[in-house]
C-alpha cells in the first residue's frame, strides 16, 4: 500500500483509538517496521501527529499532551537544548526553573553545577536537583497540578514576586510564526509572565515541535526572551525578528549532526 494511502488510515486509527503503534501499524498493513517509522516521521514533520515512545499520537490544539507521553516527545533533542542551556548558566547564581519536560532535561544537566540556587513551581525538578548537594532549592508552594507535578495558582505568583532571579530557565506548549509563545493552562500562564518580570536574564528551551502545535493562551513574545534553545534552524522571518530583537536564537546539537552527515 502506497504512503499516500496510509496516511489516511494511520490518522484515523489515532484520532479512534488515542495512540498508535509501531508494531501495531506494521501488522495491520503488513509493512516494516522502519517503513511505519517513516511514515510516523512525515506525519509529525507536518504537524498532524505528535511523535511519543513506540508510536504517536493526534497533534494537539486545544489541549495539552499527558505528561508521560510529552516526556518521550523528541527526547534527544531534549537533551541537546539541555545541554546547550545548562553550559550557558554559571555557578554561584540564582535559577528559576518551571514546568516542563524540556525544563527537566536541563534540572538533570545541572546535576555538576556548585553553588546554584534554583527556585521551581516543578515539583520534578525539585526531586532532581536534590541530587546535587551544591544546589540550594527552594520549592515556590501553589496548587499542585497532580497530571505533572507543577504548583500554580497566586501562592506560586506571590512566592516568584519576591525574589529577583539571575537566571530563568522556561518551557512552553508551544510557539507561533510570529514569535508569540503560548501555552494551554492560563494560570500557568500567568506564573510564567511573573518569572520573565523577575528575572535578568530568561531562557526559553522549546524544541522543534513547540513551532508544529497551537496553544490558546499567550505567555509572551520571544521578544521578551533573551536565549532561546531549540534542536533545529528556525523560520528565517523569524530569525530575522529575534535578530532585531536581540533575542539569541541556539540551535542546539546542529554541529554534532552535521559532522555526524560529513562522515
Amino acid at each position: 500500500m502506497a504512503q499516500t494511502f496510509r496516511y489516511p488510515e494511520i490518522l484515523n486509527i489515532a484520532r479512534r483509538e488515542g495512540k498508535v503503534t509501531v508494531e501495531g501499524l506494521a501488522e495491520h498493513f503488513g509493512v516494516t517496521l522502519q517503513t511505519i517509522r517513516r511514515d510516523l516521521s512525515d506525519l509529525a514533520d507536518s504537524g498532524k501527529l505528535e511523535r511519543v515512545h513506540g508510536g504517536a499520537i493526534i497533534a494537539s490544539g486545544s489541549a495539552n499532551i499527558a505528561y508521560l507521553d510529552r516526556r518521550t516527545l523528541n527526547l534527544s533533542g531534549k537533551v541537546d537544548i539541555a545541554r546547550a542551556c545548562a553550559a550557558q548558566l554559571p555557578d554561584n547564581c540564582s535559577i528559576f526553573i518551571n514546568i516542563g519536560t524540556t525544563t527537566e532535561a536541563v534540572a538533570n544537566e545541572l546535576l555538576s553545577h556548585h553553588q546554584i540556587m534554583v527556585v521551581t513551581n516543578n515539583m520534578n525538578v525539585a526531586n532532581i536537583l536534590i541530587q546535587n548537594e551544591n544546589c540550594q532549592v527552594h520549592v515556590t508552594g501553589g496548587t499542585l497540578r497532580r497530571a505533572d507535578g507543577g504548583l500554580i495558582g497566586s501562592l506560586t505568583t506571590e512566592t516568584i514576586r519576591s525574589f529577583k532571579f539571575d537566571y530563568a530557565v522556561i518551557g512552553c506548549s508551544a510557539l507561533d510564526v510570529d514569535g508569540d509563545i503560548l501555552d494551554f493552562d492560563i494560570a500557568e500562564v500567568d506564573v510564567s509572565q511573573t518569572i520573565i518580570h523577575q528575572t535578568r536574564k530568561v531562557f526559553l528551551v522549546a524544541d522543534h515541535t513547540k513551532f508544529q502545535r497551537n496553544a490558546p493562551a499567550r505567555i509572551g513574545s520571544l521578544s521578551n526572551i533573551d536565549h532561546l534553545f531549540t534542536d533545529r534552524p528556525i523560520d528565517p522571518a523569524l530569525q530575522a525578528a529575534c535578530d532585531g530583537w536581540g533575542t539569541s536564537v541556539v540551535v542546539a546539537g546542529l554541529k554534532e549532526r552535521r559532522s555526524k552527515s560529513q562522515s
